[in-house]
């Protein structure tokens, strides 16, 4: 027997394998995944800047758990297909875009008097 095995000598061919070039690139999220800042912000209810401006006009000012029911009821919304809701909340009217969980225009009870909402395809009533 002639086989004989020597340290350094494991692969075939002149090219050891520790002497590759390998990638270093950054461990990223695996296909098909979206990391969760871009979920958490997809996910996130936002006010346009009309809404911010009508909501400090007529001193309306939202909770963490107000919010929440305004995110619940977006969901629902979307659940059903909505693209443009008005969302009605003990005395005051949201319009939101559901697709892009924004918040478009607020009222509050004395400004939705005699009004007419137009655009919209659904409405929430949270009590």
């Amino acid at each position: 027997m002639n086989d004989k095995m020597t340290v350094g000598q494991l692969y075939p061919g002149k090219i050891h394998p520790s002497a590759l070039n390998r990638s270093k690139a950054a461990p990223s999220a695996a296909a098909g995944q979206e990391s969760f800042e871009n979920v958490l912000q997809r996910n996130m209810l936002k006010f346009s800047t009309h809404a911010a401006k009508r909501l400090e006009q007529r001193g309306i000012q939202l909770g963490t758990g107000q919010l929440d029911q305004i995110s619940s009821a977006v969901d629902k919304a979307a659940a059903k297909g909505s693209k443009e809701s008005l969302i009605l909340m003990k005395d005051m009217a949201l319009i939101v875009s559901v697709e892009n969980r924004t918040v478009v225009t607020a009222m509050d009870g004395s400004s939705m008097k005699n009004n007419v909402f137009t655009q919209i395809d659904s409405a929430v009533i949270i009590s």
